[in-house]
């Protein structure tokens, strides 16, 4: 298939900004809900409140493993704009933040859904011609999350963070993916969208790669990187086929 070499026998794939959001970092996506939503605040804002969000769901059991993709954003959002509420960023009434809340969390989940519809025929067509497995750093309900977009059949398997208490870049999640594809490290492709987080880990154990390049947090947060020469390029995952 198109990049892919002969050699490979096993494809892993990174789940979030890599086939849910075309290479494009989540930051961006709930940015645009926000500005969508009307809510009163600057890009620093929202930078601040996403990463306040972000630890705190690292820290507390938000999210459940039978939360799906719609859940996990709602509950994201709330956090989030009490957050905003909290620092006084603005005195919208509680119903206001619920309905911001809501609205950026239905953004989202469609544009989630938008680019799982994209990525369906190449996940169908791969998974006809090599076992695939998905490594995320996800919240503990990947597996539902899967199942409710309908593409939780393609991948023989999860390899996922919070499950297995080991969150990337450390290479180890990676390992876990290849020993499970029963295949040498030489023969699996991993695909993913960050070189911090999928490419060079990857890259260490001696697998192929290919860097979903899109917008990441910052402009510059791959200025300091030296790419692997041997990594495939790509925008799309159509390019794969």
């Amino acid at each position: 298939m198109g990049n892919i070499s002969s050699n490979i026998r096993g494809i892993i794939f990174d789940y979030g900004g890599t086939i849910d959001s075309r290479g494009v970092h989540w930051s961006w996506i709930i940015w645009d809900g926000y500005r969508q939503a009307q809510v009163p605040v600057t890009l620093e804002q929202f930078r601040e409140a996403y990463v306040f969000a972000e630890r705190e769901l690292a820290k507390v059991r938000h999210i459940l493993p039978c939360d799906n993709f719609l859940q996990l954003l709602r509950k994201k959002m709330t956090i989030e704009l009490q957050y905003v509420a909290q620092q006084q960023w603005t005195d919208a009434s509680q119903q206001q933040l619920d309905e911001w809340s809501e609205n950026i969390a239905q953004h989202c989940y469609r544009q989630a859904q938008d680019s799982i519809a994209e990525a369906i025929p190449v996940l169908e067509a791969l998974s006809q011609q090599y076992p695939l497995m998905l490594v995320s750093n996800f919240y503990g309900n990947i597996d539902e999350v899967l199942r409710d977009l309908g593409i939780r059949h393609f991948f023989k398997g999860i390899i996922e963070s919070a499950v297995v208490g080991i969150r990337k870049p450390n290479p180890t999640l990676f390992r876990l993916g290849v020993d499970a594809l029963e295949l040498p490290a030489d023969q699996v492709l991993v695909v993913g969208d960050s070189l911090k987080k999928d490419i060079l880990p990857a890259h260490s154990l001696g697998c192929a790669t290919a860097w979903m390049q899109g917008p990441g947090w910052t402009d510059d947060e791959n200025s300091d990187i030296t790419i692997p020469t041997t990594t495939c390029r790509i925008t799309s995952l159509t390019q794969l086929l």
